[in-house]
């Protein structure tokens, strides 16, 4: 976490498209929390402008988000079932994104964003599902815009709310804080394996 505070207060806004982009082509970096961080800093400092912040993680998020589209279009599900294990994906979260895919669609596309394993696969699957481009870029967009700036505008008003109540107050926050983000982990966390379950049952042989 300090180095990437590190690496965001030295490069500025283009660590955030980078890692951001990076993430959307279907490589695990920490995008999400390169633009928590970078938003935090925002708020407690003058390094950054939460304008420029949330720009740069939008940017970035569409220009991998279309990379990992015409990937997924090009070379299909083949690149992942081969290679997505040094990268930490699995089978099974291959079979939870077509499963997530074939039901949802292009809300996959735009609130997937949301959640980290879809962040990674979704447009990647959009691609090889054969999603209409037109479609996908629409959702992506929506979501983009919408996960940057919810995310961004969050961590900034924590970021401020911490700098003004150092102190007692501004622990007491930030304990608060950490227990809203694990409870809300562990109900992300169950709904998840739900989602699994239902995925292995629709699709018990290997992704294909």
């Amino acid at each position: 976490m300090l180095h990437l505070h590190h690496l965001i207060a030295t490069y500025g806004y283009g660590v955030v498209m980078l890692f951001v982009g990076i993430e959307g082509v279907g490589i695990p970096l920490p995008g999400e929390t390169t633009l928590i961080t970078a938003a935090i800093i925002a708020g407690t400092s003058r390094e950054l402008d939460i304008f420029g912040v949330v720009l740069a993680s939008i940017g970035g998020a569409l220009i991998g988000d279309n990379l990992g589209f015409w990937l997924g279009r090009l070379l299909g599900t083949r690149l992942l079932q081969r290679y997505g294990h040094y990268v930490g994906l699995q089978p099974a979260h291959l079979k939870l994104g077509q499963y997530l895919f074939k039901h949802y669609g292009g809300w996959l596309v735009g609130f997937g964003r949301f959640v980290t394993v879809l962040r990674t696969l979704a447009p990647f699957l959009a691609g090889a599902n054969r999603m209409p481009w037109p479609r996908f870029f629409l959702f992506n967009l929506c979501g983009s815009v919408l996960w940057s700036a919810a995310l961004g505008a969050a961590a900034y008003e924590f970021g401020k709310a911490i700098h003004r109540l150092m102190g007692p107050v501004g622990l007491c926050l930030g304990a608060v804080t950490v227990i809203g983000i694990v409870v809300a982990f562990r109900l992300v966390r169950r709904r998840y394996q739900d989602l699994q379950a239902a995925a292995e049952r629709e699709f018990p042989d290997p992704p294909a």
